[in-house]
């Protein structure tokens, strides 16, 4: 039986970090779905589709990837998904705790359903969607830090129009 994961996030947006946890989560399972989780609690700067496109352009050439979105329960997804496996990434510590709950909660409603932590590579601890979100509204150098579509896009949410 294929070895699946789910990677679940926001996406908002893609950077650099979670596609290296993505190339190096490819090395453990032999397939990744990776899932853009909608939180309606959350205030989010793109769209279920824009971050979709985001996500299928930086991950373009990834063979055994799969870019989809769900509304709900994690665990139901991943069973309804026929996947063995969550995937997570861990910047730093003050992710642990967090990311700690939440493992512990999918196996209580799920006991079938792992979860994998990947730490963020060295060069990416320091990368998140929110501080790369921040950066980028004050005009801030984000170069490197995601892909080139998301600088894109990140440059063009937040250009003012000529006066």
């Amino acid at each position: 039986m294929p070895k699946l994961a789910i990677y679940p996030g926001s996406f908002d947006p893609v950077t650099n970090g979670h596609v290296d946890i993505i190339v190096r989560g490819l090395k453990i399972f032999d397939h990744i779905i990776v899932c853009i989780l909608n939180n309606p609690a959350k205030k989010v700067l793109f769209t279920v589709e824009e971050r979709m496109d985001m996500l299928a352009s930086s991950l373009n050439g990834l063979k055994n990837i799969e870019i989809a979105s769900f509304d709900g329960l994690l665990v139901d997804y991943a069973v309804q998904r026929q996947a063995n496996a969550i995937l997570r990434g861990m910047r730093a510590v003050s992710d642990f705790e967090y990311e700690f709950q939440m493992a512990l909660m999918n196996r209580r409603l799920n006991r079938n359903i792992q979860t994998v932590f990947l730490m963020t590579g060295l060069r990416w601890i320091f990368t998140s969607s929110s501080i790369i979100k921040e950066a980028a509204r004050f005009g801030g150098n984000i170069n490197g830090m995601v892909p080139k579509i998301v600088q894109r896009n990140l440059k063009q949410k937040f250009s003012t129009p000529d006066t």
